[in-house]
């Protein structure tokens, strides 16, 4: 199977060898996001930022369950983030 398939792009690269090259460089492309690292700190930075923002509420002592600033409340933790 190995061998067939040397042999069909021997045979590739002497006939067309830009189509070659072009599909070559279009698999580096659709395997390059899955081998960079990159990829994880981008997905633990999609899964912490939230979809909505809040709106900000001013706290006048009488709801004691809202935080009275965004950053008051418990969130996820991105001590991650900061140490990069």
């Amino acid at each position: 199977m190995a061998g067939r398939l040397g042999n069909a792009l021997r045979t590739l690269w002497a006939k067309e060898p830009v189509i070659a090259a072009s599909l070559g460089i279009a698999a580096l492309a659709l395997l390059s996001p899955l081998l960079s690292p990159y990829t994880k700190y981008s997905g633990m930075i999609n899964r912490a930022t939230p979809y909505a923002y809040p709106v900000p509420v001013r706290d006048d002592g009488s709801v004691p369950h809202v935080p009275s600033h965004p950053c008051d409340k418990e969130g996820p933790d991105l001590q991650w983030l900061k140490n990069l």
